[in-house]
């Protein structure tokens, strides 16, 4: 009987240290419990295993993207900040595939800046001593005649005119190509007040026909999405190179001699017409 008892509370001990590991295992399951989601983040970030050093670097990465394009945000005012320049009518101060810094055009406004619009012409730039990009006045861009599904442009604000306003004898000569007066003009007089634009290595106005139709009229303040401010070599060569890839059939960028430029990462594309001279920018000179 004794012996029996002895084996029997043996085996009863023998199942309790069992049961002891049971709780062991369930203890360690309670600590990771009890840790809650401190536990766990805590392991993410300690543990070597491969697949979550993986992941924690690509988060890492994506963390960096975001808090420089919140900070871009808050610099420019604008979503997105950044545009790649697809084509050469902004040579030699803007190069294809480069990636451009654009801020809302009334943020640190020039004191030579048109009235009301944030925006200094080439003309007051000029007289002004204020240089964007190597050549007086502001870089915009602007929607082609408010249309915003239309590609915008990225070109330089020549000079203001008025409504109603023959500005024929203000313009510089140079760039509007045959035309001998206003009547000869596209836009002129001016159909409402706005400015006038032009690529930098273009030989003509937007607003003026060499053939085709004007790329815009006289552009309103409305227009205007933003000032052109830095510019970063090739990097906008990775945003045009995705959007190709991207591009349907027959939907790829313009490759002719135009100003082409897309917005962003998910931005529209911005185009210009004109044909660009031989020898690249205009003089800098008080002229527009």
């Amino acid at each position: 009987m004794a012996s029996g008892d002895g084996e029997d509370s043996w085996e009863w001990n023998d199942r309790e240290t069992g049961s002891g590991g049971d709780g062991d295992e369930d203890g360690d399951g309670n600590e990771a419990s009890d840790g809650g989601p401190l536990s766990r983040v805590r392991w993410f970030f300690d543990t070597d295993e491969e697949w979550v050093v993986f992941v924690r670097e690509v988060l890492s990465s994506l963390g960096i993207v975001v808090v420089i394009g919140l900070v871009l945000f808050a610099v420019s005012g604008l979503w997105p900040p950044l545009v790649a320049i697809e084509s050469e009518s902004m040579t030699p101060h803007m190069q294809k595939g480069d990636l451009v810094f654009v801020m809302e055009e009334h943020r640190f406004a020039g004191g030579a800046a048109q009235d009301g619009t944030g925006v200094v012409t080439y003309r007051s730039g000029a007289a002004a001593g204020y240089t964007q990009f190597d050549e007086p006045g502001d870089v915009i861009v602007y929607q082609p005649d408010g249309d915003s599904q239309a590609t915008p442009i990225i070109h330089r604000a020549r000079f203001w005119v008025n409504e109603s306003e023959n500005w024929y004898e203000k313009a510089n000569e140079s760039y509007l190509g045959t035309a001998e007066n206003c009547e000869e003009l596209a836009n002129c007089p001016a159909p409402h007040a706005g400015f006038v634009t032009k690529g930098d290595a273009n030989d003509a106005y937007d607003q003026i026909s060499t053939g085709l139709d004007p790329i815009s009229g006289p552009v309103e303040p409305a227009w205007v999405v933003g000032t052109a401010e830095l510019r970063i070599p090739w990097l906008g060569k990775i945003r045009l190179f995705f959007g190709q890839v991207s591009a349907a059939p027959g939907s790829a960028a313009p490759t002719g001699p135009a100003g082409n430029e897309t917005v962003g990462a998910a931005g529209p594309a911005v185009n210009g017409t004109n044909t660009p001279t031989a020898n690249g920018a205009a003089p800098i000179a008080a002229a527009p």
